[in-house]
């Protein structure tokens, strides 16, 4: 809804303006004009005392809905490897392509990059569309969000995926405006309407408190940014094939803002808790930075790695690399250890699917312990080293 001022109605009174809580309408000539911050709330309405502010509807663009088809996932590579939340969701992907009726497809992109398509073939692809430049050896947004977008336009899919990394989160925005279409992010769970064939996509909400499930109904393609670490890994089927599709890319004066001058990778060392069986997970019970390095022995040990809340990398304790939850990174490893940590709905978001949950507190009423498969209750700088001893013999 939008509103509308009727201009031969209109007295000058500036009750409208003084009412308005996005402070959208001003008054030139003695007359109210709406300004671009109008969210249509209708206060304005409500207050004319000459009714000469009304609702009106806004001019539409409507789409053939029925042009779109296919699930497209975007396969981010970095280096010549493709990303592992990239197999999270062709596995996704294939089950929204069999609820709909169509066919699994991958964008792939980069330079030099053509022969990561039988990977993703045997990872349930059935099409692949290639884009390969110099210009796409390293992501840039303009190069990518033109390049894709112009296959959206040509191509049509119905439904376009993407990992919530630091990429995805990125392109994704950028390709949802270009689409003239919405975009969910972070979403934790896809499924298909059976009644409209609808992606009914699910996310946390008001700080992880609640659910919300957001649907597109009058635009296209339908789009979402799904966490790492969420969705299963599709089912890997050697010598499987498909169709490889090599997009026409072109590049005019002007259509790539940014030049990449130099990369600097960083000199920490790496972390890749997605990929970890076994996560050591540290809180503020720790009491201070050191007590990471008790977490690191016990992790070398089980051949883990550490991690933490977001507690703790506030506190300045750990890098932020490392920290799990819905602000972090969600984790599904064999073991999760917490130790120290209270189990914050915000942290359990990002580790509750994790297979086996122990966790080590001195409060036993703490939420973690109703999430853990096993619990105890202890100074951890008592129990971890006790651990530890244990391990050694």
């Amino acid at each position: 809804m939008a509103v509308n001022v009727i201009r031969e109605k209109c007295k000058g009174c500036s009750i409208c303006v003084k009412n308005c809580p996005f402070e959208a309408i001003t008054m030139e000539n003695k007359v109210a004009v709406i300004g671009p911050s109008c969210t249509g709330c209708g206060v304005c309405v409500e207050k004319c005392p000459f009714k000469a502010i009304e609702k009106t509807e806004e001019a539409r663009e409507v789409k053939d809905l029925s042009a779109y088809k296919d699930v497209w996932v975007f396969a981010e590579q970095r280096d010549g490897v493709i990303m592992p939340v990239v197999f999270e969701l062709l596995g996704e992907g294939k089950k929204l392509a069999a609820e709909v009726g169509c066919k699994l497809c991958a964008v792939l992109c980069g330079k030099d990059v053509e022969g990561l398509a039988d990977q993703l073939f045997e990872y349930g692809a059935d099409k692949v569309y290639v884009a390969d430049h110099e210009e796409l050896a390293t992501y840039r947004t303009d190069a990518y969000t033109k390049v894709i977008n112009d296959a959206i336009e040509a191509y049509k899919p119905e439904i376009v995926l993407l990992g919530a990394t630091h990429i995805g989160r990125d392109l994704g925005p950028c390709l949802a405006v270009k689409a003239n279409t919405g975009l969910t992010a972070d979403c934790t769970r896809l499924e298909i309407d059976p009644e409209d064939k609808k992606i009914k996509q699910t996310r946390p909400a008001f700080g992880g408190n609640l659910m919300a499930t957001i649907v597109c109904p009058n635009h296209r393609p339908q789009m979402s940014t799904v966490r790492p670490g969420v969705m299963e890994k599709a089912a890997f089927e050697e010598g499987r094939k498909g169709e490889l599709i090599r997009l026409n890319v072109e590049f005019k004066e002007g259509d790539i803002r940014t030049k990449v001058l130099e990369i600097v990778k960083t000199m920490k060392d790496s972390v890749s808790l997605t990929d970890a069986d076994i996560i050591v997970s540290g809180g503020m019970g720790l009491g201070k930075a050191e007590g990471f390095d008790l977490l690191k022995q016990l992790a070398d040990k089980l051949g883990g790695i550490v991690a933490a809340s977001r507690a703790a990398v506030d506190a300045g304790w750990i890098d932020h690399a490392y920290q799990v939850g819905q602000t972090g990174t969600t984790v599904k490893p064999k073991i999760y250890i917490a130790c120290g940590i209270s189990g914050a709905i915000q942290h359990a978001a990002g580790m509750q699917n994790s297979e086996q949950i122990i966790a080590i507190n001195t409060n036993e009423n703490a939420p973690i312990f109703e999430i853990a498969d096993y619990g105890i209750v202890g100074d951890l700088y008592k129990v971890i080293p006790a651990i530890i001893e244990e391990l050694d013999k």
